[in-house]
């Protein structure tokens, strides 16, 4: 497949997202987002276009959106912490509330200059996660802003990258694995210190010489239902069985860079770990099938 044709597929399925979620909008940071702890470390500017999250020896800072979800593609462009960023997590992600809480991560893990950053990501069900995968990427996430998308499904989540999917977490409730698909959620964002875990196992600690650490945020997109606004009442059972539903959502070239990005830039997977899992894999791990 040329790159024209590659190109114009993409725009397709974009354009029948949008079509199918109905509700298509960029959104203004102080229209969309609430700045929600850190003080003055968190700032909107830029006629509301731009959002930045700074972390110091003090505090760090988040925000979380106005509106709750219900499923939908919602799009951040992030440019992370430059320089030393060992310690420092900086996490985007949904998730509603309460002990039960659904959620559905990505989590960039700080590293020494020069080193890459570990893309974390996980998804949680009712209060259950460990679900982890994790990633180096294949561009330096610091020198230029990087799309990255939840495509958040009944029967299924696809995590992507600048459009690319790297993850897909089917349901598989059928086996007795629970799903989120019934709480709605908030989109949240934090950067906070996590030198006990967060570099090498908590082994390289932040260098608070080279604070404040920022993370900026541009490019808010939902194609999503909000639990305010509402979307079809088709949505929910409008869609077949989900490896059915991810193999038209992927098409063969999305599919190929799925597993490209798997055999290269994958790092950790909780459905290959033996030591964690020595009675056999999680239910859910034997379905997947991209």
């Amino acid at each position: 497949m040329g790159l024209s044709s590659s190109l114009t597929t993409t725009v397709v399925v974009a354009l029948v997202l949008v079509t199918m979620f109905g509700s298509a909008y960029s959104g203004n940071f102080f229209d969309e987002f609430d700045l929600t702890w850190g003080d003055h470390r968190g700032k909107i500017f830029n006629g509301g276009n731009m959002l930045s999250l700074s972390l110091d020896r003090v505090s760090g800072s988040g925000f979380k959106s106005k509106k709750e979800y219900l499923f939908g593609r919602i799009d951040m462009q992030l440019k992370l912490v430059a320089g030393n960023s060992a310690g420092t997590v900086t996490a985007y992600y949904l998730s509603s509330q309460g002990a039960t809480h659904d959620e559905i991560d990505f989590e960039f893990l700080g590293n020494e200059t020069g080193k890459p950053y570990v893309l974390h990501t996980n998804v949680f069900a009712q209060g259950q996660g460990n679900r982890e995968q994790q990633f180096y990427l294949w561009f330096d996430p610091t020198k230029n802003f990087h799309t990255y998308s939840i495509v958040w499904r009944p029967q299924h989540i696809i995590f992507l990258v600048d459009n690319l999917p790297i993850r897909v977490f089917n349901n598989a409730e059928k086996l007795g694995v629970p799903f989120p698909k019934n709480q709605p959620m908030r989109i949240y964002s934090s950067l906070w210190n996590a030198d006990d875990w967060a570099t090498r196992g908590g082994l390289v600690k932040t260098d608070w010489s080279k604070a404040p650490f920022t993370a900026y945020y541009r490019g808010f997109h939902a194609a999503a239902c909000t639990v305010s606004s509402g979307c079809d009442p088709k949505f929910k059972s409008s869609f077949g069985d989900g490896d059915v539903q991810v193999a038209n959502e992927l098409n063969a070239y999305g599919r190929r860079r799925l597993r490209w990005v798997q055999r290269y830039f994958m790092i950790y997977n909780y459905c290959s770990d033996l030591k964690r899992f020595p009675r056999g894999f999680p239910p859910e791990c034997k379905r997947s099938r991209f």
